[in-house]
């Protein structure tokens, strides 16, 4: 640890295997190993807690709450949620099967109270990517199948949105939320970022904005996003009986399908419910690892990847859609590669 400040080493901690990665926030620091996870007290790096017989995690996956006050570590399970891990514990007991096992679900992990706080069976596959917002408030999950998004409530552990970013299976390299937790990027092997935009009140689904979706995402973005697709049809066809009799047909075909939908199966729920994306942008190359985020006081997406590019692009909050370059920069080199402004 440095004091940068005063260029000086506040302390140095030895652990018994490589350093995957290390969290932190202000009150919190957490070091992830490959079967364990070590948590200190920021203030005086006295250790408070170590978490053993996690799921073997060579890509270190796991999220810890940027706030503080409402600080919360999340980790794959290393056993499946209904068997041997209750809230309250601090620590999950080692399950029964092989030491590689892994399961779709995660620990939420109060880093204050240090014990387990919630379990949530998130996915079937196992654990590709972890996020949680700026307030500790919002947990994002994918598997590594990388086809289905979903946001839970923290510490809750209640399912508020879930979002589909696509058919194929891919790789999540990267999800984060904005400052306000009202839109979530995820970057992946694709050369596709998608934003999805978490509604308020709203449960289930996001908003199929993208053009390039269904007739329902032009509907949303002729309404602003907000009432749907009934305000679509009424803006167009305009008032009187059939408009009313159109808006009924249509309240009682999406009352039918969330009826059918609690009795199908859950894959088939999932492709039923219209949760695509609000906003997407398309990377120059593809194939590299990326990072993506979104700016805090303007309406951008930022990218950098590990090919030493950074990119900055320019999303409609109104209407969503496709995003506009603005530039792009190469890391590697002084100059500024393309830049489409100053």
């Amino acid at each position: 640890m440095m004091d940068m400040k005063r260029q000086s080493v506040i302390c140095e901690l030895l652990f018994p295997s490589s350093i995957l990665s290390v969290k932190l926030n202000r009150k919190t620091l957490v070091i992830v190993l490959e079967t364990e996870i070590y948590i200190y007290d920021i203030s005086n790096m006295r250790l408070m807690h170590v978490i053993e017989q996690t799921t073997p995690n060579p890509e270190a996956i796991c999220a810890l709450s940027p706030s503080a006050d409402s600080s919360y570590l999340a980790y794959p399970s290393p056993v499946p949620s209904h068997s041997t891990i209750s809230p309250g514990s601090s620590t999950p007991t080692p399950a029964p099967a092989t030491p590689t096992s892994q399961t779709g679900d995660v620990i939420l992990f109060s880093t204050r109270s240090l014990s387990v706080s919630n379990v949530l069976q998130a996915h079937k596959s196992p654990i590709s990517f972890l996020a949680i917002n700026s307030t500790g408030t919002l947990l994002a999950t994918s598997s590594d199948k990388g086809t289905v998004i979903r946001v839970w409530s923290v510490p809750g552990a209640e399912k508020l949105y879930q979002f589909r970013r696509g058919t194929r299976e891919t790789r999540i390299y990267s999800m984060n939320f904005n400052t306000v937790g009202s839109l979530l990027a995820v970057s992946s092997a694709h050369d596709t970022v998608h934003v999805f935009k978490l509604q308020k009140g709203g449960k289930g689904g996001g908003e199929p904005s993208s053009p390039r979706e269904s007739v329902e995402s032009e509907a949303s973005s002729a309404v602003g996003g907000e009432v749907g697709y009934e305000a679509f049809v009424e803006k167009k066809k305009g008032g009187g009986v059939s408009s009313s009799l159109r808006r009924k047909s249509l309240q009682m075909t999406k009352s039918l399908s969330s009826s059918v939908g609690t009795y199908l199966p859950n894959t088939l729920t999932e492709m039923w419910e219209p949760a695509r994306d609000f906003a997407f942008l398309r990377l120059p190359t593809s194939g590299a690892r990326t990072v993506v985020a979104l700016s805090s006081t303007m309406p951008h997406v930022m990218v950098i990847s590990s090919e030493g590019y950074f990119y900055t692009y320019n999303i409609d909050l109104d209407n969503g859609g496709e995003c506009t370059l603005l530039k792009q920069y190469s890391l590697l080199d002084s100059a500024d590669e393309a830049g489409l402004g100053d």
